[in-house]
C-alpha cells in the first residue's frame, strides 16, 4: 500500500516546447498522491507546451529559476520535448537549481530529452540512465552509462525514454519520494 504524500513538493523545469504529456502525466499522478506541484520557468507568465512537434496549451509559471527556493521541493521533475530541452540546458540558473537539488540527494526525474540539462550541468558522469535513444551519445560521451530500459533509478536519479514509459516513470518516482 502506498502512503499518501501530503505535504511534499515538487517542481516541474520547463521552457517552451516541453513535450505537454510529459509535463500533465507526472503532474497528475504526483497531485494525485497529495503532492503539491509547481512549474518553473525561465520567465514569469505561461509557457508552451507541445504535441511532439505541434503547439499545444499554455501553462501558468508558479515561479521563475531565479525566484526559486530549490530547498523547498523534495523532488525535481525534468520533461523532454527537443526544444525545452535544448534550450533549458544553456540557462545557467536552471542548471544551478539542479546542481543544488542533486547536491542534497533528493530525487530528480527526468524523461526523453530531458537528460540534456543533466548532461550540461555536469551530472552524467558514472550514472546509469535512460533517455530518447538520440541521447545516448550525449549521456555517453558526458561519462554515463545508457541503457534502453523503460525506467532506470541509480541513486536519486530517475529516467525514462518516451511518453509510454510515463506510468512507470510517475510510479518510480512516487516510490522514491516515499509513497
Amino acid at each position: 500500500m502506498t502512503q499518501p504524500l501530503n505535504g511534499k513538493r515538487v517542481a516541474i523545469l520547463v521552457t517552451d516546447g516541453f513535450e505537454q504529456v510529459e509535463l500533465t502525466g507526472p503532474k497528475a499522478a504526483l497531485e494525485k498522491s497529495g503532492v503539491k506541484v509547481d512549474i518553473l520557468s525561465q520567465n514569469a507568465g505561461k509557457v508552451k507546451g507541445w504535441n511532439h512537434d505541434k503547439p499545444a496549451d499554455d501553462f501558468n509559471v508558479d515561479k521563475t529559476f531565479e525566484a526559486a527556493n530549490i530547498d523547498e521541493y523534495d523532488a525535481i521533475v525534468l520533461p523532454g520535448g527537443v526544444q525545452n530541452s535544448d534550450t533549458i540546458r544553456c540557462i545557467p540558473a536552471a542548471q544551478e537549481l539542479i546542481k543544488a537539488h542533486n547536491s542534497e540527494g533528493k530525487p530528480i526525474a527526468v524523461i526523453c530529452h530531458g537528460g540534456w540539462l543533466l548532461v550540461s550541468a555536469g551530472l552524467v558522469k558514472g550514472k546509469t540512465m535512460t533517455s530518447y535513444k538520440t541521447l545516448k551519445d550525449d549521456i555517453t560521451n558526458a561519462g554515463g552509462f545508457w541503457v534502453d530500459q523503460e525506467v532506470v533509478t541509480d541513486g536519486n536519479l530517475i529516467s525514462s525514454r518516451k511518453p509510454a514509459d510515463i506510468p512507470a516513470f510517475s510510479k518510480q518516482l512516487i516510490e522514491a519520494m516515499g509513497g
